[in-house]
């Protein structure tokens, strides 16, 4: 477990060999945002902290750590 220094959210990531939720409009956390999973473009979607989309791929949002709820 870790903190992100930016957001004061720790970031925790379900075991190594959990897997992304695949089915459309699932939500994850990440570095204490929500991103939800747009079914047609495999992508996660969200917004960072002033509002402006961003978009990551899974392989992304392994890399960033991701959790099912919001850590704080």
């Amino acid at each position: 477990m870790s903190v992100d220094t930016e957001t004061g959210y720790e970031i925790v990531s379900p075991a190594p060999d959990a897997a992304l939720p695949t089915a459309p409009c699932s939500v994850v956390w990440s570095h204490g945002h929500a991103y939800v999973l747009e079914g047609f473009r495999a992508r996660w979607v969200g917004v960072d902290d002033r509002g402006r989309p961003q978009a990551f791929s899974g392989a992304d949002l392994q890399r960033r750590g991701w959790t099912r709820t919001r850590c704080r």
